[in-house]
């Protein structure tokens, strides 16, 4: 068989993006009843139905690859290839009615993020990249803004209520920053960050499907994506997340988090 390439990957998470996209816009703004996961989260059938969409279009494309879906856990086999997923990324906004939510399809190879689609299925918008490619919005190439200085910088915050509650000397660094600094929530912040429109994103409390579907799409971009220690993401990480348009701003964001 020959060798799958970032680009291959990444291709395919775009098809089978569009394939389970109807899958939730038909639930979207209806009247969907609302379950709480054992950490108090909310789940609906269009989370469900959505990944089980993705995970049928994996099966037949990539049968012998691992899966680690946020609804149905990890599908673990032998291969070097993990395919990771969070069909509907930002629940609480789905629920609501706000077109923000997303879906989120990685892949990780020997264990290392090497391809992600960030795909906005309420605005018909799908961010893509992979490790030696650049990163698209739904075709055109896009990048991060060459912002060095944080004085200059658009600095977005999300889900601010963990870090009010739990790192609240930290949040009011950040506060300190920027020219223009926002509270934001779920994945739209890191396409807006992959697209030149913002320039960082600080956030906490993530698990592996929420970021590692974003980081080559960011990185793809020109971008750094670090946890709070500055290590690289993996499966393992502590779900602290600094994303960045260049070196020198993530370094300086970096400081204030220390």
């Amino acid at each position: 068989m020959p060798h799958i390439t970032p680009n291959d990957l990444m291709n395919a998470a775009l098809d089978i993006g569009a394939a389970a996209e109807p899958t939730a816009l038909k639930h979207f703004r209806s009247d969907l009843a609302v379950e709480d996961k054992p950490d108090e989260s909310p789940v609906t059938i269009a989370d469900r139905e959505t990944e089980k969409r993705i995970r049928a279009e994996l099966a037949d494309r990539f049968p012998d690859h691992g899966i680690f879906g946020e609804e149905y856990g990890r599908q673990e086999t032998d291969s070097e290839f993990t395919w990771i997923i969070d069909p509907i990324d930002g629940t609480k906004s789905f629920i609501c009615g706000v077109p923000l939510f997303g879906m989120l399809i990685g892949v990780l190879e020997a264990g290392e993020p090497v391809a992600g689609v960030i795909r906005m299925p309420a605005l018909g918008e799908s961010y893509a990249g992979c490790r030696g490619g650049g990163a698209n919005l739904s075709g055109a190439a896009i990048g991060c803004r060459q912002i060095t200085k944080a004085d200059d910088a658009r600095i977005f915050v999300n889900e601010a209520n963990q870090l009010v509650t739990e790192e609240p000397q930290r949040l009011a660094r950040l506060m300190g920053m920027g020219h223009i600094f926002r509270f934001f929530t779920d994945c739209y912040s890191y396409a807006l960050l992959a697209a030149g429109k913002i320039d960082a994103v600080v956030e906490m409390g993530l698990q592996p499907y929420d970021y590692l579907p974003v980081a080559p799409v960011i990185e793809a971009a020109g971008g750094i994506v670090t946890d709070w220690q500055g290590e690289r993401l993996g499966l393992h990480s502590d779900g602290t997340i600094i994303a960045a348009a260049t070196p020198e701003l993530h370094a300086a964001i970096l400081a204030q988090l220390r």
